[in-house]
C-alpha cells in the first residue's frame, strides 16, 4: 500500500508562504453563517435555471409557430395568387384571423416583454423593431378582414414572428451556461468536521455547526474544512488550486491552513480561526460575484442595426401615409404604402445574421477545442492587446519534472534509481515526477524493504542491501551532514525542489525538480506578440520561480507573489489604463481574475469553479488556443458584419421603392416581391454564416 510523505520545498517558496500567510491573515473578514452562503448559492442556481426556462420557453414557441405558419400561408390570399393556386372558400379569411391571433399573442410574447423593457430604458433596439412590424401588420390586417379593403400581411406577421422566435433560441442555447462559480467553490468544502472535545473524544459535526476557537482533526489525505491555525502535528499542504502556489507547502504547529486546501499525509490538529463568510475561501466568492456583477454590457451589433431601423421604420411609414394623402391618394392606398415601408424595415433575415453565426462559431470553436461560454465577451477578444497567464497548470503542467540530477558518487542513473525504488511508494508530486523521469529513463525499479515515511523529512528503506535515505534540505541539516551549500542555493534560487539521496550516512547525490513548461506556452507567446498582443505573467508562485519560467517562455513582463484578491486587482488596473485584457488560468486563486477582465480564459484541465467562470475555455489546455480565439474572434466579427450588410442591405433599396417612390415611372414594389426579396435576403445570410472559418 503506497504512502503519501511530506517534503522539503525550496527556500524561496517557504519565505513566500509566510508572507502570504501573513497577509492573508490582515485580510478584512465579515463574519456570517455559511447559511448565508447557501442562500447566495441558491440565488445563482435559481438565475442559471431561469435562463435555461428562457430556452425552452423560445423553443416551445417556435415549435407552435411552425404547426401554425404553414396553414397561415396556405390561407392567405396573397401567397395564393403568388402560388397561381386557388384556395378560397366562405370565412377563409376568419379562420386566418384565428390563427393569426394565436400566432401573433403566443408568439410575439416574448417581443412584447422585450419592447417594453428596451423603450423603459430609451433604447430601442431588436425587440421594439420586431414588435412595431408585427403589431402595425396584425391591425391592419386584421381590418382588411372586416372591411374588405386592402390586402391582408398574416403571411407576413407569422413568417416574421417564427423566424425572429427560431433565431433568439439558437441564440440563447449557444450562450446558455451561465456561471456556476459559486456552486463549484462550495463543493470545495467538506460535508464534516472532526471535532476534538474538551476531554479529548472526537465527534462528527456537521461543517456548519463548526465555530470559532473550536479544535479540530485533520487526517491524512482529507480537505481541511475551515481557515485555522495548526496546534499539534505536520504535514505538507496542497494549496494549489486556491493559492497558485505549484508546492505543496510544509506546515507545522503555529502556521494557518486554509479551508478547502487538501492534507498529505500527516495528521494535524487545528483550531478554528474564521467560519462561514470571513474565510478565505469565501472572500474568493465574493470576488467572483462582484467582478461578474460588475461586467461590461456589451451591446449587440444586431441591436445596432434595429436600432436604426426602427426609426427609419417609424418615420418612414408616417412619412409615406402623409405624403400620399396630402397626394390626395385613397386612404387604402396610404395605409397599405405606410404599412408595407414598417414591415420592410424590419428584414427577416436580421433575425438570423447574428444567431446564425454564433451557431456556427460556437461550433467551429469547439472542434478546436474552444468552448465559447459567454458571447459578448467573445465577440470582442477581436480587440485584445493584453493577455495575462497565470504560471501554474496554465504556463506549466502543475507537475513536477526533474531538471538535474548531480552524482557524488556513482553516476546520475544509479542516483535517480535509488530515488525511483523509494519514491515508487509514494504518491507525492515529487514522486511522481522522479518515477516520471526514471521510466523515461528506462531505469529497472529495485526492490525495496524496511521502506519508512518520514513526515516532513523525507523517505528510507534498504535497498541491495544498502540504507537509502531521501531526505530534505532540512534533514540534511538535522542529520549534520556536509554538502556544497552554493550548488544547493543556485539550484534552489532558480525556483528548484532539491532532494538529497543519502546512502549508509554518506551523501551521494541530489535531485533538483520544478514545474514543466508547457511547450506550446513558447508558441503562443510568439504568436501573440505578433498580433501586436502583449502577454504577461501573473502567479501566486515565488518570483525567481516566474522569472525563471518567463525567460524560458519569453514573456517579458511578471507580476509575481500575488494572492486572490490581488489578481483580480492587477487585473482592474490593467482595465484602467485602457487595455482589452484576457486572462487565462486554472485555479480557484485565478477565479476573481478571470471573472474581471475583458475576456476569461480557463484552462480545462483546472479546477471547475476556473472553468465556470471563463467566457472561454481550452478543452486541449493548450496555451496556444488563445491566439485561435483571437483569430475566431475576428472572423465572426467579420462574418456578423457582412450578414448585416446582407439583410439590411435590401431594405434600403427596397422602403423607398414600397413607400412609391417610382409609382411615376410605373415601379411600386409590391408586399409579393417584397417576400421573395425578404426570402432571398434569408438564404444568403444562411450560406455566408456556413462559410465562416477560423484563419
Amino acid at each position: 500500500m503506497k504512502n503519501n510523505k511530506s517534503r522539503g520545498s525550496s527556500k524561496t517558496e517557504q519565505s513566500n508562504h509566510q508572507m502570504s500567510n501573513h497577509q492573508h491573515h490582515h485580510m478584512n473578514h465579515e463574519k456570517h453563517e455559511h447559511e448565508t452562503m447557501n442562500h447566495e448559492d441558491n440565488n445563482h442556481h435559481d438565475h442559471s435555471n431561469h435562463h435555461e426556462m428562457m430556452v425552452h420557453d423560445f423553443k416551445k414557441r417556435f415549435v407552435l409557430s411552425l404547426f401554425l405558419v404553414v396553414p397561415i400561408l396556405l390561407l392567405s390570399p396573397m401567397i395564393q395568387t403568388f402560388l397561381g393556386i386557388n384556395l378560397r372558400f366562405t370565412g377563409d379569411t376568419y379562420v386566418l384571423l384565428v390563427l393569426s391571433s394565436i400566432l401573433f399573442v403566443y408568439g410575439g410574447k416574448p417581443f412584447f416583454i422585450g419592447a417594453i423593457e428596451e423603450v423603459k430604458s430609451k433604447i430601442p433596439a431588436m425587440m421594439t423593431l420586431i414588435t412595431l412590424a408585427i403589431v402595425v401588420a396584425y391591425i391592419y390586417s386584421t381590418i382588411t378582414v372586416f372591411t374588405g379593403l386592402g390586402s391582408d400581411f398574416f403571411w407576413e406577421l407569422s413568417t416574421l414572428i417564427s423566424v425572429m422566435l427560431l433565431g433568439h433560441w439558437i441564440e440563447m442555447k449557444s450562450i446558455l451556461g451561465a456561471s456556476r462559480a459559486l456552486e463549484e467553490l462550495l463543493k470545495l468544502m467538506p460535508e464534516t468536521a472532526h471535532q476534538i472535545k474538551t476531554n479529548g473524544d472526537i465527534v462528527d459535526i456537521a461543517l456548519n455547526q463548526v465555530t470559532e476557537g473550536m479544535n479540530l482533526l485533520v487526517k491524512p489525505g482529507e480537505k481541511i474544512p475551515t481557515d485555522g491555525s495548526i496546534y499539534e502535528g505536520k504535514s505538507a499542504i496542497n494549496e494549489s488550486m486556491l493559492t497558485g502556489e505549484s508546492v505543496p507547502v510544509e506546515k507545522s504547529e503555529g502556521d494557518e491552513v486554509i479551508g478547502g486546501s487538501i492534507n498529505s499525509d500527516g495528521s494535524i490538529k487545528m483550531t478554528v480561526t474564521r467560519v462561514g463568510e470571513a474565510t478565505f475561501l469565501s472572500q474568493v466568492i465574493k470576488l467572483v460575484k462582484d467582478a461578474q456583477s460588475t461586467r461590461s454590457k456589451t451591446q449587440r451589433l444586431a441591436d445596432v442595426a434595429a436600432k436604426y431601423l426602427f426609426y427609419i421604420a417609424v418615420i418612414g411609414g408616417v412619412g409615406t401615409f402623409v405624403v400620399w394623402m396630402s397626394l390626395g391618394a385613397e386612404l387604402s392606398f396610404a395605409m397599405e404604402r405606410a404599412v408595407t415601408v414598417i414591415i420592410i424595415s424590419c428584414p427577416h433575415a436580421l433575425g438570423l445574421a447574428t444567431p446564425l453565426v454564433t451557431a456556427v462559431s460556437s461550433s467551429i470553436g469547439a472542434r478546436h477545442g474552444l468552448l465559447i461560454r459567454n458571447r459578448a465577451n467573445f465577440e470582442n477578444a477581436r480587440k485584445i492587446d493584453t493577455v495575462v497567464f497565470d504560471k501554474t497548470g496554465t504556463l506549466t503542467y502543475g507537475q513536477f519534472g526533474v531538471n538535474h540530477v548531480i552524482a557524488f558518487k556513482d553516476d546520475e542513473n544509479k542516483i535517480l534509481s535509488l530515488a525511483y525504488a523509494l519514491e515508487n511508494h509514494s504518491e507525492h508530486p515529487i514522486a511522481v515526477g522522479i518515477i516520471n523521469e526514471s521510466k523515461k529513463r528506462d531505469i529497472s525499479l529495485l526492490d525495496v524493504s524496511n521502506f519508512t515515511a518520514i513526515p516532513g523529512k523525507g523517505l528510507s528503506g534498504t535497498v541491495d542491501g544498502k540504507s537509502i535515505t531521501i531526505a530534505s534540505p532540512g534533514y540534511i541539516q538535522e542529520l549534520d551532514l556536509s554538502y556544497n551549500l552554493k550548488t544547493y542555493e543556485k539550484l534552489a534560487d532558480e525556483g528548484n525542489t532539491v532532494i538529497f539521496v543519502i546512502e549508509n550516512n554518506i551523501l551521494i547525490g541530489l535531485i533538483a525538480l520544478s514545474d514543466i513548461v508547457r511547450e506550446s506556452a513558447k508558441t503562443a507567446v510568439e504568436e501573440l506578440k505578433s498580433l501586436g498582443i502583449q502577454s504577461i505573467m501573473l502567479t501566486g508562485d515565488n518570483n525567481k520561480v516566474a522569472q525563471k519560467v518567463a525567460a524560458e517562455i519569453g514573456i517579458d513582463s511578471v507580476i509575481s507573489e500575488v494572492l486572490p484578491h490581488q489578481k483580480a486587482d492587477k487585473i482592474q488596473q490593467l482595465v484602467d489604463d485602457k487595455r482589452t485584457v484576457a486572462m487565462t488560468g486554472d485555479g480557484i486563486n485565478d477565479a476573481p481574475a478571470l471573472a474581471k477582465s475583458h475576456l476569461g480564459i480557463a484552462i480545462g484541465a483546472g479546477t471547475d469553479v476556473a472553468i465556470e467562470t471563463a467566457d472561454v475555455i481550452l478543452v486541449k489546455s493548450n496555451p496556444n488556443d488563445v491566439v485561435n480565439i483571437v483569430k475566431l474572434s475576428k472572423a465572426t466579427y467579420k462574418k456578423m458584419t457582412q450578414n448585416l450588410i446582407w439583410a439590411t442591405g435590401y431594405n434600403l433599396l427596397a422602403i423607398p421603392l414600397a413607400a412609391g417612390v417610382l409609382v411615376s415611372a410605373g415601379i411600386l414594389l409590391s408586399p409579393a416581391i417584397g417576400a421573395v426579396l425578404m426570402s432571398l435576403s434569408t438564404v444568403i445570410v444562411s450560406i455566408n454564416a456556413k462559410l465562416l472559418k477560423m484563419k
